[in-house]
């Protein structure tokens, strides 16, 4: 009875390891780099814990296995925050490389960060396990803020919600072998629901999948956490590693809750009170007579314990009125009813507490991460000086967080590598420019944080529109600023960051990506290739490489390139995109639409993927799928000029001069500096009789071009019909150009 099914298991197990099945569970996977042996990022990792093509990939990195000698090696675990998002680059554990860097030059610091995006405790748990026998010398641990919305959450998207932790476990152990991964997938493909999003869409694939406050899946969520988070703690002291353990702050004053409603319980008049409280307490805070509005909330407070809205709407008014400790507590609570929880709340904070206080005397240190961001001022409410938006920090915020942590690294490192240490920290300034922290960088950032502000939900934030005014001021600033340093500033920056941190990933990709956006195509594939080869298992550098082939028509290099990139990066559409357009740059039409397939299958809102297919598919006589393909790249992207341009030469073309008109003038508005748009423009306004318009146009074209000699016979005859024909006529037929 257990022989016979234990030998089918490991016949099968073995059949399908053989057949090469499956995918590596491990963080980790050896990798010989230059005749030397590492441990390197595993892009499958994730593949447990989310569907595969929304999984999650960790940070590119690698390490020895066997740490070297006078090496402080420093872990970090956490989710998107602890990684530094949006931009890892400049993320606390960078700052913190380089104070410590600065502080102990003779010393040698390792700080890998394994943070992940959209992972909770249930993956970080065997991270941690993971990295058990990798000789840490300190365990920072920042986490909390996913354990509702990321998997097994409470309000997951990503499959079941808020199952026992010894199920997961059970789950988990499951998928370590191939017959679990063969039967998850099997279960996966059996009971889609088509509620799962099929491709990654960040935040907004939570929006519509509200938690309530009173929910009693939150409960086990918390459980879940306090369990894992016990084993994380006793696997690093067992390892031998201090272990830095930190709460977890968020931002309070300057994000309103991102869903809020009244308790289901409450009836239909009580609901109307609250609402009616709730509108009149924000006109009165409106006129600026916010003692009355924090009257006008808290007279319904009784009637629903768990309103977002109301509890975010009384902290205002009380922080206006200096009333500090009560809008603290006010503020906590706008996070803990929060029905989209995309924050760590109070009782996640507290579980971090307490599972410290039970390692009391041990070799656990707990870092209450407020303080540093507060600066310690108890009138201070954490907010915009710290944060983008909901929980990741800024430049500020990560400069504060990773002096914290550096204070602890102080206190817990080996006298004989404090020898010819410093006495203070590098300030921030001088951190940033170890980091090379351009102006363009800066720039690239704000830009980021804009888009996800125009995206749910924080689109559907109380605020959004008055945060998005800040960073639109503080994006302007960052490209004036650009205006004021040179190209050779800025490769300056770069080569004398590279010259005390040679091997730095995010440096080397940061200074090719600057060469190749001043155009430098032999420098950027120079610093490419040098990444390449210090960290061969990302795609990045394969990709860049391709890229750079295509615009130095190097068609062959750029195919093998690109194909390496999707092969060691499947769904990486970008990837195939890219190969798309260097089929299309031989004149392999055909060939390109398979690629743009590939890319618009990993990401079916792919604008510019949409409009090269659009371009392919024109040349190969297919116009009517053209004009489809076009009209899917500006549903996607509206700003996509370039669609609107071709859409308005075909609809011309096809005689709808309305539209044609329509999507030219959208072309003219979004690229004003394109001839051929005002070109195409003036000759759909002269088949609609509109004369002094198509007039205009043609005079703007030869302002751009003054060399257009269709424009110059095109503007002759539209003022010889201004002067001649009261009535529509047409001088030349539309073709478009």
């Amino acid at each position: 009875m257990v022989l016979i099914p234990l030998a089918l298991f490991v016949t099968a197990e073995v059949g399908l390891r053989l057949a090469g099945y499956g995918y590596p569970t491990g963080f980790f996977r050896p990798l010989t780099i230059d005749r030397r042996d590492y441990l390197v990022q595993n892009d499958q990792f994730g593949y447990r814990f989310f569907p595969p093509d929304l999984a999650r990939t960790p940070a590119t990195l690698r390490l020895a296995p066997n740490k070297p000698a006078a090496t402080y090696r420093i872990f970090i675990f956490g989710e998107s925050a602890a990684l530094g998002d949006p931009e890892p680059a400049y993320g606390a554990g960078r700052y913190l490389e380089v104070l410590l860097r600065a502080r102990y030059p003779q010393a040698h610091f390792e700080v890998i960060n394994t943070a992940m995006t959209a992972i909770n405790s249930h993956a970080l748990l065997p991270i941690a396990r993971d990295c058990a026998g990798l000789h840490g010398d300190l365990w920072i641990i920042y986490a909390g803020n996913n354990e509702m919305v990321g998997p097994f959450g409470a309000a997951t998207v990503f499959g079941m919600k808020a199952p026992p932790v010894r199920w997961v476990r059970l789950n988990l152990a499951l998928q370590a072998t191939r017959l679990g991964q063969l039967a998850t997938a099997a279960g996966r493909r059996l009971h889609a629901t088509g509620k799962a999003p099929a491709v990654w869409g960040g935040m907004s694939m939570f929006t519509g999948n509200e938690l309530l406050a009173e929910d009693p899946r939150r409960e086990v969520v918390y459980r879940n956490f306090d369990c894992n988070l016990r084993d994380m703690l006793r696997t690093g002291l067992e390892s031998g590693a201090q272990v830095l353990l930190c709460t977890m702050p968020v931002n309070e004053a300057d994000c309103p809750p991102f869903a809020s409603g009244v308790s289901p319980r409450l009836g239909p008049t009580a609901s109307n009170q609250v609402m009616q409280a709730l509108a009149a307490g924000k006109a009165l805070a409106a006129a600026g007579d916010h003692g009355g509005a924090v009257k006008a909330y808290q007279s319904v407070e009784t009637l629903t314990p768990a309103c977002a809205d109301l509890a975010y709407a009384t902290a205002t008014s009380l922080a206006q009125l200096h009333q500090w400790s009560a809008a603290r507590s006010y503020y906590q609570k706008a996070v803990d009813w929060d029905e989209l929880p995309f924050r760590a709340d109070s009782r996640i904070n507290e579980i971090i507490r307490n599972a410290a206080k039970t390692q009391a005397n041990s070799a656990v240190t707990l870092l209450e991460s407020e303080t540093p961001l507060t600066g310690g001022q108890t009138n201070v409410v954490p907010g915009n000086e710290v944060f983008y938006e909901h929980v990741h920090l800024n430049f500020n915020g990560n400069y504060r967080l990773a002096r914290a942590w550096a204070e602890e690294v102080a206190r817990t490192l080996p006298t004989q590598l404090k020898q010819g240490g410093g006495q203070g920290w590098a300030e921030q300034p001088a951190c940033e420019q170890s980091l090379a922290l351009t102006p363009f960088d800066r720039a690239e950032v704000q830009a980021e944080v804009i888009r996800r502000f125009q995206l749910a939900p924080l689109s559907h934030l109380a605020n959004q529109g008055e945060e998005l005014k800040r960073y639109q001021a503080q994006l302007a600033q960052a490209q004036a600023a650009t205006h004021e340093i040179s190209a050779e500033q800025i490769q300056t920056y770069y080569r004398e960051a590279l010259a005390a941190a040679p091997a730095d990933n995010y440096l080397l990709e940061h200074y090719a990506t600057c060469l190749q956006d001043q155009q430098q195509w032999p420098a950027a594939a120079e610093q490419w290739q040098k990444y390449r080869a210090a960290y061969p298992q990302d795609h990045t550098a394969y990709y860049q490489l391709g890229r750079i082939a295509i615009r130095q028509q190097d068609l062959v290099t750029a195919r093998s390139q690109l194909q390496q990139a999707v092969a060691i990066h499947p769904s990486f559409s970008p990837g195939w995109f890219e190969l798309g357009n260097a089929a299309a740059a031989a004149g392999d039409y055909q060939g390109s639409l398979a690629e743009f397939d590939q890319a618009l299958k990993y990401d079916p809102g792919y604008a510019a993927a949409w409009f090269a297919k659009g371009l392919a598919l024109a040349m190969l006589g297919n116009k009517n799928e053209a004009m489809l393909h076009y009209r899917q790249a500006v549903k996607y992207d509206p700003g996509h000029w370039q669609a609107h341009y071709q859409l308005g030469g075909l609809l011309g073309q096809q005689g709808k001069m309305q539209e044609a008109a329509d999507e030219s003038a959208a072309a003219v508005r979004l690229h004003p500096e394109f001839p051929t748009a005002h070109l195409n423009l003036g000759l759909a306004c002269v088949q609609l009789g509109r004369y002094r318009e198509a007039e205009e146009e043609f005079k703007t074209t030869l302002q751009l071009e003054p060399g257009n000699a269709k424009a110059a016979d095109y503007l002759a005859q539209t003022q010889a019909l201004i002067r001649q024909h009261p009535e529509p006529a047409s001088p030349a037929p539309f073709t478009g150009e």
